[in-house]
């Protein structure tokens, strides 16, 4: 459920600031009369607004920023829009940025897409329909001809201008590590990811692209792509980024068959594939949207989604360690399992108490139900870590020791302690690291569903292999 304003209760409600604001923006830039504005279910504000111009019913989507500290402004993300929309790239038509609430506004796209969110795919498995995979390789046409737009295009927005193969491949991973230091989300697995991607960047990769930094996100009606849509850390790097994006949102959102969407961009764009480069980008993108995944957990950023950061941080790292995993040629252990409960009445008690009241909590259109819903799956995963925590972290202490020759005396000394070690070592541990990191993070995805029967949750979804793929 959105939340969702009438026109009547637009006009009845000027104290609601941003519908408000909304209203009067579009009439006085866009003209007609607004009739409906609703607020969407995303990782930061958006509001689809429905007005009549000219005796037409028409619509626009207002984007505004991310609750949590971004890399780029949202400027930046229209004006690259302006310009794909200037190079006849099928992006929405922008008509203007507003600053209460700061958002910008487009066309309303009509089309379909997965939302991408992990807990939306727990409850309802992403699919894909024969005409949703003719529009996706029309969308891998469409990207060849991004990936040719000149960089100096680009030059006003905040895109960036990386000289030589350590910046082109890692410029922007960088920015995400530093913004991550800031906000306290750069932990012993994230410290260990920027290790590893410093050490092995492909050297020979020296040409920068405009790249679309998140690919694979457009709307599509039939085999037609309708818009191409998310643009918010496009910048200047590597083009095999974006195709190792398909490859790190898969089977989350079902992309298809992947290897048939890398033949079929390498036609369109006459570029031949590098699959080892391909992998490597596969892990800093993971890398970095699992730095993304700490940041949404911070308790103080109002409106950010805890347990949808808690479900991309755990299962995103154990996808990046698979993705490490196999360019390294190391294997992995799946067969760790839950233990018994730990008994734990009282609190058993008080979350079930704490959950029957948050269920009962009434919806409006500022605490939607799907706000109510996210509100309780977190004293859900409370319950979960009463039940296994302290499995979780005797194990993770007992296989520090044992790896460091130090034994921490707790979790938040473990992460220290984790941290100067992998410092320290350089690549000579990498693949004990790989293995432990692993383990902790499979423990810890078992502790968020509760169960050890995972076959078919896309929380336990692996990395798909791509070495052996052929091109």
């Amino acid at each position: 459920m959105n939340n969702k304003v009438s026109e009547s209760e637009v006009d009845a409600k000027p104290d609601d600031e941003d519908f408000a604001n909304i209203r009067a923006w579009v009439e006085e830039h866009v003209g007609g009369r607004v009739l409906d504005i609703e607020r969407l279910v995303r990782w930061r504000p958006v509001w689809r607004v429905e007005y009549r111009k000219d005796g037409i019913d028409r619509a626009l989507l207002l984007k505004g920023d991310r609750p949590c500290t971004q890399l780029y402004s949202l400027r930046h993300e229209m004006l690259v829009m302006e310009v794909l929309e200037k190079h006849g790239i099928g992006v929405p038509h922008i008509h203007g940025w507003m600053d209460n609430p700061e958002a910008f506004a487009m066309d309303w796209a009509e089309g379909d897409r997965d939302p991408g969110l992990i807990h939306t795919a727990m409850e309802n498995a992403s699919t894909l329909s024969p005409e949703r995979w003719q529009a996706s390789l029309k969308y891998m046409e469409e990207l060849a001809r991004i990936h040719r737009i000149p960089v100096s295009e680009f030059s006003h927005t905040e895109a960036g201008n990386p000289a030589g193969a350590q910046e082109i491949a890692l410029s922007q991973f960088e920015r995400q590590y530093n913004l991550g230091l800031e906000e306290g989300a750069i932990d012993a697995t994230m410290e260990y990811f920027a290790s590893w991607l410093r050490r092995n960047v492909p050297t020979h990769r020296t040409q920068a692209s405009f790249i679309t930094g998140d690919c694979g996100q457009f709307l599509s009606k039939g085999e037609e792509v309708t818009a191409i849509l998310d643009l918010e850390i496009a910048h200047i790097g590597d083009i095999f980024m974006d195709l190792a994006c398909f490859r790190g949102r898969h089977p989350y959102e079902n992309m298809g068959d992947i290897p048939a969407l890398y033949r079929h961009y390498a036609k369109a764009s006459g570029i031949e594939l590098d699959l080892p480069v391909i992998a490597y980008h596969t892990v800093c993108f993971l890398a970095f949207a699992a730095i993304a995944a700490n940041m949404f957990m911070n308790p103080d950023k109002p409106e950010s989604n805890w347990i949808e950061g808690m479900l991309e941080m755990v299962s995103i790292s154990r996808r990046a360690l698979e993705g490490i995993a196999e360019l390294e040629g190391i294997d992995l252990d799946y067969s760790i399992h839950l233990p018994d409960p730990h008994v734990s009445p009282l609190e058993d008690m008080a979350i079930g108490k704490l959950l029957n009241e948050i269920d009962i909590l009434p919806v409006s259109r500022s605490f939607a139900e799907w706000q109510r819903e996210l509100m309780g799956a977190i004293p859900r995963f409370l319950r979960n870590y009463a039940h296994y925590g302290r499995w979780y972290e005797e194990e993770t202490l007992r296989e520090i020791a044992e790896m460091t020759g130090t034994k921490p005396e707790n979790m938040a000394v473990a992460d220290e302690v984790l941290k100067s070690f992998i410092q320290s070592v350089g690549g000579s541990r990498d693949a004990d690291l790989v293995k432990f990191t692993h383990r902790r993070m499979l423990r810890l995805s078992l502790i968020v569903a509760g169960t050890n029967d995972v076959d078919g949750n896309p929380l336990f979804f692996r990395l798909e292999p791509i070495l052996h793929m052929a091109v």
